[in-house]
């Protein structure tokens, strides 16, 4: 009997130390965003993102979200998004980690039609889910796929925003060994 308790804490042990996950502890991202404005009618934009987190535990960390879009084909219609809140991180599998997230903060939409300029800052709530794609054995970069739905508030009313984004997710600070629970 004896050997039977020690394989099962040995079983342990080993299931331990293999779901441990290095988790960074700090990340930043820099992305290609594509912005539909679906009120009605479809208005698409370009332009980019940058977010940044600060992971509290292997599964939680702290992001800031900041945006910025530009209106096609006509230049007439800008944009920016700034965010912040809790993402959610799923860190058991080896080269892919996916997230999900939800942030509050605001918005800035400006359009300029025939030399009259509106717009204003309003409050934006977000939630969206990625996946990050690590490159390396050292998993300090990643490539980083994201889709996120905005609610942004403007003359009264919510409108709602899709986005979708990719780029690089550069991973940086101390790693903490953590068992993932």
């Amino acid at each position: 009997m004896s050997k039977l308790k020690w394989a099962a804490i040995a079983l342990l042990l080993a299931t331990t130390v293999l779901l441990a996950q290095d988790t960074p502890r700090a990340e930043i991202a820099i992305d290609y965003s594509h912005l539909q404005v679906l009120k009605g009618y479809t208005i698409s934009m370009n332009g980019g993102s940058a977010s940044a987190a600060y992971n509290l535990r292997d599964w939680l960390g702290l992001a800031a979200d900041f945006g910025g879009y530009h209106g096609y084909p006509s230049q007439s219609l800008t944009g920016e998004t700034f965010t912040f809140g809790p993402r959610f991180t799923y860190r058991r599998f080896p080269r892919l980690e996916p997230f999900a997230e939800g942030l509050i903060g605001g918005s800035h939409f400006n359009a300029n039609s025939g030399g009259i300029t509106g717009g204003g800052a309003e409050f934006a709530f977000a939630l969206g889910a990625g996946l990050d794609i690590a490159l390396g054995h050292r998993k300090k970069f990643a490539i980083r796929l994201q889709r996120d739905y905005f609610w942004v508030r403007s003359g009264g009313a919510f409108t709602i925003c899709d986005r979708l984004s990719a780029g690089l997710a550069f991973r940086f600070g101390e790693k903490r060994s953590t068992p993932s629970r």
